[in-house]
């Protein structure tokens, strides 16, 4: 009987000990993690490629008004910075001899004689020194002033000799001024010779200026290399590249909520926006342009703004 009596407690406690073996473990659910993000679309867009070089502005004709006579000015008609027209009177000069004759004049008028001299503009332009004015005295073959002839205004493109070939007599391009003014312009001639240091040749820049402009105004010129009347374009923020920039990618969603990593190579480049040669994506494809840096090659996104 005590046999009996414990084997039936063994099998009791072994019946109680397999059941509480068979109480299922608490499985840990995974969270999945997803990145805001704001997603662009790929385009079909012209695109141009350009290269920009500085140059700064200068009247190519200078006219240095002399006066032919000796005497006084009895009157100067003009200052600096006046813009002047062909022929415009600009000086009036009385001989010394005229001066002196003047005055007899007063009382005798058979010696009237005013021995007067007018000084003309030869061309249109502006004056940039205003050397005599009025009561003035002059030699003969003194300066009276400086004029520049607004049409030879251009603007001297400095360009490396190992870029001269992007450069072309008859060229268009564009002149940006400081104030972001952005004038059309046409290289028109090259100078003959070389900056020995800098290796800069000079490219002379034609522009259709409607208001006068200084002379050593710096500004920037683009010119054009390359361009494409339908290209697969996309903004530049929206493309990734590794350290050494060789290896460019882009975060492309395959559904509202997944993006993977997609190589893609790259094309000519205008301002904020890159060409995509490959591969070609399908019209209004969604790529990520904020809050891709950092994602696996396949991530789960929020998308918070197109």
């Amino acid at each position: 009987m005590k046999i009996i009596h414990s084997i039936f407690c063994l099998t009791i406690t072994l019946l109680f000990a397999s059941c509480g073996d068979s109480t299922p473990s608490k499985s840990t659910e995974s969270t999945k993690v997803t990145t805001p993000v704001s997603v662009l679309t790929i385009s079909s867009a012209p695109i141009s490629e350009s290269v920009s070089f500085n140059a700064i502005s200068s009247y190519q004709r200078k006219n240095s008004i002399r006066s032919n006579i000796g005497g006084y000015v009895i009157k100067s008609y003009v200052n600096q910075g006046d813009r002047v027209k062909s022929g415009q009177l600009l000086y009036t000069i009385r001989t010394k001899e005229g001066e002196v004759l003047s005055q007899i004049s007063l009382t005798d008028a058979s010696l009237s004689f005013k021995g007067e001299q007018k000084i003309l503009a030869p061309s249109a332009g502006v004056i940039l020194e205003a050397n005599k004015h009025t009561n003035d005295y002059v030699s003969d073959g003194d300066q009276l002033c400086n004029l520049a002839e607004l049409n030879s205004f251009v603007f001297s493109l400095n360009v490396p000799f190992e870029q001269n070939k992007l450069v072309a007599i008859g060229k268009k391009c564009s002149v940006i001024l400081s104030d972001s003014t952005i004038l059309v312009g046409t290289i028109t001639g090259r100078l003959a010779s070389i900056d020995p240091i800098s290796q800069t040749q000079t490219y002379l820049v034609k522009a259709g200026v409607k208001s006068i402009l200084p002379e050593n105004l710096a500004v920037v010129v683009q010119i054009t290399t390359n361009t494409k009347s339908n290209a697969q374009v996309l903004d530049k923020s929206c493309v990734l590249s590794d350290e050494t920039m060789e290896k460019y990618w882009v975060m492309r969603l395959i559904n509202d909520s997944v993006a993977i990593k997609t190589p893609v190579q790259l094309g000519l480049k205008s301002g904020r926006t890159v060409e995509i040669l490959s591969p070609q994506f399908k019209a209004n494809e969604q790529i990520i342009s904020k809050g891709q840096y950092g994602l696996p090659d396949t991530a789960f996104v929020t998308i918070t703004q197109h």
